[in-house]
């Protein structure tokens, strides 16, 4: 048992949990703090994902803070380049000394007659519990398992005598040059994969059930470089981030207004880009656009694989695993040296912790989520969680600002916590996300709720959430201050 009380426990030194943290030394320095990271490094996803080409699929002016400049000419950020960023900024704001790595949280208690949390974490190493006491936590672990992907139960896999991986376990030692490799998936982490590894391997074959609208964007934004040359650095990052966010909200809502328009749009850019080889069947999917995540090909890596011969693609379900690779539904077999299943992740909500309240648990799958970063019920518990629609750094910023905004009033109101409620408002519970994407099919019963009206309604929408938590008042009819 510690004897300090800190201002905040932070949950993660990944983008948030680092980002967070910047927010505080900038907003609110008076705050103690402390980040408590189950892992030896910081970094989250950049640091945890190996596999090859491994990438955002934002820019990175809106998926980098707004407080720090993106100085590279590429928009598209590498891992690597992610983390280099993320060290810098670490540094420049003093959080370095601050996090402690090795600590993953498994509880949440909150005492109220105290008005503090008591986070147990264990250390990964030696097994050994430690208790921190704080007035705030801030959720910043981001939203699937480390421990392990989601792999499909595949018919017949032990009898696939080739090599057998999933991405987030992508082992350092494994040699693709001239093998034949299939990544069975449709998502944004085998369309990295697919191009990145193409000129290795004898050849690559990306294996789907059904098609991922996919497009091309350049990686050096012409805009961009203008507007660096023209105005001083970070005078252009606001306007490059600004001019990217509004673009990314144009695109969404004429996908959602006009969806048969925009669908035949992004299909003819897509036979373009592929040249002589058909669109159909393996870009044309059979839902509407934005109703699962679109996703990226920078410079239009994945058609020019593509269109060289040096990748393929397939759209079929599996049947059976056998010796050699993989039977279809067809009867076609395809044979492989190695078999990436690029299926996906674990949602893992708040990383798995158990939360009670004056030792009563909490069973979050029965709370509704308040202006997109608290939960009802829940006192001096703050969420980071990013959008689904555009850059996940937007929201978590956002987040970070209304909470600086939270901490001043409370201090100047000699208020010690808040507390949304729901207060009988007749609130309709609906699915958190909303994209029609398996890994959040899967996970729908262990997440919170959305409401049908605000503030308990999640908008993906940055200049609603912009009015709510940049400018609309703090105390609210729901938000209950102590």
């Amino acid at each position: 048992m510690t004897n300090t009380i800190y201002d905040v426990i932070i949950i993660g030194a990944g983008l948030s949990g680092i980002g967070a943290a910047c927010h505080l030394t900038r907003k609110n320095p008076e705050k103690s703090y402390v980040i408590l990271e189950s892992r030896e490094s910081l970094g989250g996803t950049w640091d945890l994902f190996k596999y090859p080409g491994v990438r955002s699929d934002s820019d990175m002016y809106t998926f980098g803070y707004s407080f720090k400049t993106w100085d590279d000419a590429k928009s598209f950020a590498d891992a690597p380049s992610i983390l280099k960023y993320l060290n810098e900024a670490s540094k420049e704001y003093n959080v370095v000394d601050k996090i402690t790595y090795n600590q993953r949280a498994i509880s949440y208690a909150f005492d109220s007659k105290e008005n503090l949390w008591h986070i147990t974490s264990v250390n990964t190493k030696t097994n050994q519990k430690h208790t921190y006491a704080a007035n705030f936590i801030f959720n910043c672990s981001g939203y699937y398992s480390y421990e392990k992907g989601y792999t499909p139960d595949y018919n017949g896999l032990d009898n696939y005598e080739g090599t057998f991986v999933h991405p987030q376990k992508w082992p350092s030692t494994l040699e693709l040059k001239n093998k034949d490799v299939i990544v069975i998936g449709s998502g944004a982490t085998a369309v990295t994969i697919v191009p990145k590894i193409a000129d290795t391997v004898s050849h690559v074959t990306m294996l789907q059930r059904s098609p991922t609208y996919v497009g091309a964007l350049p990686n050096k934004d012409v805009l961009a470089k203008f507007f660096k040359l023209t105005f001083p650095k970070k005078n252009a990052h606001k306007i490059i981030r600004t001019k990217n966010v509004l673009l990314d909200m144009v695109f969404f809502n004429a996908c959602r207004k006009w969806p048969n328009t925009m669908k035949k749009y992004i299909v003819k850019k897509a036979q373009k880009e592929l040249g002589d080889v058909p669109v159909h069947p393996h870009f044309i999917p059979n839902y509407n656009p934005w109703e699962q995540r679109f996703c990226l090909a920078p410079d239009g890596d994945l058609f020019k694989s593509i269109r060289e011969g040096k990748a393929s693609v397939e759209t079929a379900k599996i049947v059976c695993f056998n010796k050699t690779g993989i039977v279809l539904e067809s009867g076609k077999e395809l044979a492989a040296d190695i078999i990436v299943s690029a299926t996906g992740l674990r949602i893992l909500p708040l990383g798995g912790v158990s939360i009670s309240i004056n030792k009563k648990p909490v069973d979050i799958s029965k709370l509704f989520v308040y202006k997109g970063c608290m939960l009802s019920d829940i006192p001096n518990l703050f969420l980071f969680v990013g959008y689904t629609n555009a850059s996940w750094t937007l929201k978590s910023d956002l987040t970070s600002e209304y909470i600086s905004r939270v901490l001043r009033y409370m201090d100047k109101s000699n208020f010690k916590s808040i507390c949304p409620k729901t207060k009988n408002s007749n609130l309709k519970p609906t699915p958190l996300l909303n994209l029609n994407s398996g890994y959040i099919h899967r996970a729908q019963k262990t997440l919170p709720n959305q409401g049908d009206k605000a503030p308990w309604r999640v908008y993906q929408n940055y200049i609603l959430d912009y009015k709510m938590l940049r400018i609309d008042k703090i105390k609210d009819a729901f938000a209950t201050f102590n």
